[in-house]
């Protein structure tokens, strides 16, 4: 199955990028869950996109009725100070489609990601660092990271972004000629010094995708055949058919 642009029309319309994404991350846990996972370990989707911030708590005046009687005097109104600032914020939230992988010790564990990459997590410096950020705290647990980015209307890229928020790039500094990648990232100690471990694979619209190590622990290491979740999400969304 050749790679498609899912972010250009045709498929911008007809098969938007952010239900191909959902539909993909589905495929992929329900692959490693069925075929691929040793006992113990499980995967699960997150599709949550971000939006605007919005506030749980409301104060709601009751009219229904006559006002409650007062037991005691009104207080005095009171008028708070006038703020020493006001500054402009954006809470606009982050992208997040991945597959997280949990070891079952009694509680969750959480031992690896698969982040499908969102034009949002590239769109501006925040969100890239914040998109960083997310996959460095997860390396810094012991999890590994695969980030898979098939993203076509944005050039930057988050493996650089990683290294960059990571302060490795030694030796590190790859990218792919066609600006689309999988790059699996693992942490491993080595006389009590951590380093990261790198397998890029550089991905092409029109050619298949690769299988690449999902790694699950120090020596545990299964294949996630990218091309399969694929082919069975387009096969899902009869896209292609």
């Amino acid at each position: 199955m050749p790679l498609y642009n899912h972010f250009v029309a045709p498929l911008r319309f007809t098969h938007p990028w952010s239900g191909f994404h959902g539909t993909w991350a589905t495929m992929i846990a329900r692959q490693l869950n069925q075929d691929i996972l040793p006992p113990g370990f499980y995967a699960i989707p997150t599709v949550e996109l971000g939006g605007p911030v919005e506030i749980g708590v409301a104060a709601v005046e009751d009219v229904s009725g006559p006002p409650p009687p007062r037991t005691q005097p009104a207080a005095e109104p009171w008028a708070p100070p006038a703020p020493a600032a006001t500054l402009a914020v954006d809470f606009t939230g982050i992208d997040r489609v991945e597959v997280q992988v949990f070891y079952d010790e009694g509680e969750p564990l959480l031992a690896a990601a698969i982040e499908l990459v969102s034009p949002k997590n590239k769109d501006r410096p925040s969100q890239r660092r914040a998109f960083a950020v997310k996959c460095a705290n997860y390396l810094q647990q012991a999890a590994s990271v695969i980030i898979v980015d098939v993203v076509t209307v944005r050039r930057q890229s988050l493996h650089l972004e990683l290294l960059q928020t990571l302060d490795v790039s030694n030796g590190a500094i790859w990218e792919s000629p066609s600006g689309l990648y999988a790059v699996v990232y693992r942490t491993v100690r080595a006389e009590e010094q951590p380093h990261l471990d790198i397998w890029p694979e550089a991905l092409a619209l029109g050619s298949p995708l690769p299988c690449v190590p999902l790694w699950l622990g120090v020596d545990i290491v299964v294949p996630l055949d990218l091309e399969k979740s694929y082919l069975a999400a387009c096969e899902s969304l009869r896209l292609g058919s």
